[in-house]
C-alpha cells in the first residue's frame, strides 16, 4: 500500500484522456471515512492473503477508452479490488460477472484474479459510483456525490463511443441517473425503475449525439447469487441485450 499523498478532488483542467482520469483518481483522498477504512484493511489483511501487498487505494474504471458499454457497479470489495487495484477483481462478485462477460462475448477469458492476469476487455468499460472499498459495503450518500465527479468525468470521456450502459442494483442505478442527465442525455417521464431486466432508452439531445440505452440487473453480490435471486445465466442475458445495443459483435 502507498502512503496518502493528502489529495482531494481533482480541481482545474479537466483530463483529457481516461488514461490521465484514473492518474489522477487514485490519488483522491477526499472521503475521511473511506480512507481510513481501505488503509485499514489493506494493513491488517484477510488471513488468506497476508503475504499479498494491497491496492488500498480508489480503484479506477477498467477497460478500454472507447468502449460502447459501460457496467456501473456500486463501489470495490475490501478484500477484491481494495487489495487487487481493478474492479471485481479477486472476489466472488467478479467470479460472477466475468464469467458471464466471457460468455457474452465481451471479455477475452472467464476470471479475474489480478492486475497481469492477461484479462482484456472488449467495447466493454466497468466503472462505479463510488471507487473507494467502503465499510460493510454501504457508501454514505455523502460520499456518493463527492465521487460524482469522477463518474462525470468519465462518462465525458467515453461519451463518443458509448451507447450502452448496464447498471448492476438500485445504487448504482439512483447514482448514474442524475449524472446521465446532467450530462445532457434525456431521462424518460416517468423516471425509470430499476429492477433486473429494466431497458429505458434516453433519448439523444443538442449536448450528445447518439441516444444511450440503459439497462438494469441485480448487482452480483453473494446476497444475490448465493440465494439464487440472481444466476450467471440472467447476468449473461441482460450482458447480451447490452451488446446488442451497443452493436457489438456477438458469438454465435
Amino acid at each position: 500500500m502507498k502512503p496518502s499523498s493528502g489529495k482531494g478532488p481533482l480541481h482545474g483542467t479537466p483530463p483529457a484522456t481516461l488514461a490521465e482520469l484514473d492518474d489522477a483518481l487514485v490519488d483522491c483522498h477526499a472521503c475521511p471515512r473511506l480512507v481510513a477504512w481501505r488503509e485499514q484493511v489493506a494493513r491488517e489483511k484477510r488471513a488468506a492473503f497476508r503475504d499479498e501487498e494491497y491496492w488500498g487505494r480508489p480503484v479506477p474504471g477498467f477497460g478500454p477508452a472507447d468502449a460502447s458499454l459501460l457496467i456501473v457497479g456500486l463501489a470495490p470489495a475490501a478484500h477484491g479490488g481494495n487489495r487487487t487495484g481493478r474492479m471485481f477483481t479477486g472476489d466472488r462478485s467478479g467470479d460472477v460477472l466475468y464469467a458471464a462477460l466471457y460468455d457474452a462475448g465481451l471479455a477475452s477469458q472467464p476470471t479475474a484474479t489480478h492486475i497481469g492476469d492477461g484479462l482484456e476487455l472488449f467495447g466493454t468499460r466497468i466503472t462505479s459510483p463510488v471507487h473507494c472499498a467502503p465499510p460493510a459495503n454501504r457508501p454514505t450518500v455523502v460520499e456518493r456525490d463527492t465521487c460524482r465527479h469522477w463518474l462525470e468525468q468519465e462518462l465525458d470521456l467515453l461519451s463518443p463511443t458509448l451507447r450502452s450502459v448496464v447498471v448492476l442494483g438500485g445504487f448504482g442505478w439512483q447514482a448514474l441517473l442524475p449524472v446521465l442527465s446532467a450530462a445532457g442525455w434525456t431521462i424518460p417521464v416517468p423516471r425509470p425503475k430499476f429492477g433486473h431486466g429494466a431497458h429505458a432508452l434516453l433519448a439523444s439531445t443538442e449536448a450528445r449525439e447518439h441516444p444511450l440505452h440503459l439497462f438494469g440487473c441485480y448487482h452480483v453480490s453473494q446476497q444475490n447469487t448465493f440465494t439464487g435471486r440472481l444466476t450467471k445465466e440472467m447476468v449473461t442475458e441482460v450482458l447480451r441485450d447490452a451488446a446488442r445495443a451497443a452493436s457489438l459483435p456477438l458469438p454465435g
